[in-house]
């Protein structure tokens, strides 16, 4: 395998994870004192996909179906997010309620604040309209593979 394909996977998982940890460290904001990144991110996906079941977040999020179930629960006890049912009784969607997208709107705009402020020193124009391109790129050859 190409040696630059297996560095960038490898930069990829490392800004991913020490980018999160930098960020919850970095930011004092109370958002991340009622809410977790993990709750944070399920409100995100959520939003992405609109409506979604519960195991096809366990699987968006690497994480067991109790992981979720426990994640879910906090989030409706917060009325952050409703249970939508569906024609087929048997599934139940999630969606976001009015709450829950002014939570992720809130949590979106310090994480860009933060980003921005952080990369604006060190990070050229260019650098940042390359890093889209190739970012914009990967996510359709994703989408195309049926993730």
């Amino acid at each position: 395998m190409d040696e630059r394909i297996i560095e960038a996977v490898d930069l990829f998982q490392e800004v991913m994870f020490y980018g999160t940890e930098r960020v919850i460290r970095a930011v004092d904001n109370p958002l991340w004192n009622e809410y977790s990144p993990e709750q944070i991110q399920t409100l995100k996906l959520i939003s992405k996909e609109e409506k979604i079941t519960s195991s096809r977040l366990a699987l968006l999020q690497s994480v067991h179906k109790s992981a979720i179930s426990s994640r879910i629960k906090k989030l409706l006890q917060k009325d952050l997010i409703r249970i939508v049912q569906t024609e087929d009784r048997r599934e139940k969607l999630l969606e976001l309620t009015e709450a829950g997208k002014e939570v992720l709107e809130q949590s979106d705009k310090v994480l860009t604040d933060y980003i921005g402020k952080l990369l604006s020193d060190q990070v050229e124009d260019e650098e940042i309209e390359q890093f889209l391109i190739i970012f914009r790129k990967l996510k359709e050859i994703i989408k195309m593979d049926g993730v």
